[in-house]
């Protein structure tokens, strides 16, 4: 049995894992779940997650799940992948350590609510959006992206020096989140353009471009019908958002 990947590409973390994956032309099966669509639609999913959630990977009877970089890491060490991604030099692997521990706690933690505020929450509420709320998560992340500029990127090609890494991958992916409800993080930020330009190019743009696709039509996830008990059980959560 071959490798199987659960992924939704409205995720970010599914989407530094698909991209990975192709662009390092590992063999896979693209398992596409669609967790807005409810339980029917992430059945095989919760084959793998108890909690049915991803990403998740199954080799054979080998499953991770809920937790990207541990599926990175899996995938750069069984398919021995080029060293750049996740260097075997002790310091350059420990930049990336760096950068992904960091992350979370900035870049993660910011970019990903433009999209609820923008498109998640008036579709599971019906409530308006909350311009002030939106004002407060763009300033957060302006800090976090200045002190990204000028903590990891500085003046290199990438964020641990002239070659790519996860770090670069899962940092782009996020912020691509803002972009596709229309806040352009990169239109006045010259330095974050050209790395995310160099991004695509190293990992291919047709790719790049394949992946984001249902980030950046994200619109049309207003028509989709969204599975009533899901919409049941997370409307009263997001309204908390919304105080």
């Amino acid at each position: 049995m071959g490798l199987e990947l659960y992924l939704d590409l409205l995720s970010q973390p599914c989407r530094s894992i698909y991209i990975f994956a192709r662009s390092n032309n590992i063999p896979f099966e693209f398992k596409h779940v669609e967790l807005f669509k409810g339980p029917s639609k992430s059945e095989d999913a919760g084959k793998v997650s108890l909690l049915k959630k991803v990403p998740a990977l199954k080799d054979g009877d080998f499953t991770l799940a809920e937790c990207s970089t541990a599926i990175l890491l899996y995938l750069s060490r069984k398919y021995n992948t080029p060293d750049h991604w996740y260097p075997s030099d002790i310091q350059k692997r420990a930049r990336v350590d760096e950068y992904l521990s960091w992350h979370h706690a900035n870049i993660r933690a910011n970019a990903p609510k433009t999209m609820w505020i923008k498109v998640l929450i008036p579709l599971f509420t019906g409530q308006p959006l909350p311009s002030e709320k939106l004002q407060e998560v763009m300033e957060g992340l302006s800090t976090s992206l200045k002190q990204f500029e000028e903590r990891f990127l500085q003046d290199k090609a990438f964020i641990i020096g002239s070659e790519i890494s996860l770090a670069d991958l899962v940092a782009i992916v996020e912020l691509m989140q803002p972009v596709g409800v229309g806040c352009d993080i990169f239109e006045d930020r010259p330095r974050l353009r050209e790395w995310r330009r160099r991004v695509e190019d190293a990992v291919g743009k047709e790719l790049f471009f394949q992946a984001h696709e249902m980030i950046l039509n994200i619109k049309e996830l207003s028509n989709i019908q969204i599975d009533p008990q899901l919409k049941e059980q997370l409307a009263p959560v997001l309204m908390k958002l919304l105080k």
